[in-house]
């Protein structure tokens, strides 16, 4: 199995006992999966996308990292979104997004 170019952690507020409770849960994160997903297909993006536990940076929620670049977005929306990937494609970073 070949590896992806990139890997796409969404935080999602899991804590340790299982609840979904956070910050980036309830500003709709988890519909930013399918969306980044798809985006990434029709862009030609090679990545996996996937969430993560509670990343511990709720006042800068929703949180997106991008690897291997180690590129850590906070405040995300989906218009944001389209940004961050469109600097992807290029390999580069949106500065004023990163944490």
């Amino acid at each position: 199995m070949r590896k992806p170019d990139y890997t796409i952690l969404v935080c999602n507020s899991y804590r340790a006992s299982g609840d979904v409770q956070g910050y980036c849960n309830k500003q709709g994160a988890m519909s930013f999966l399918q969306y980044i997903t798809e985006e990434c297909a029709d862009r030609g993006i090679d990545a996996v996308v996937t969430t993560t536990a509670c990343l511990s940076l709720c006042s800068q929620g929703p949180i997106v990292i991008i690897q291997p670049n180690n590129y850590w977005y906070g405040g995300v929306t989906k218009e944001k979104l389209d940004e961050i990937l469109d600097a992807l494609e290029e390999d580069k970073e949106v500065a004023d997004y990163t944490l």
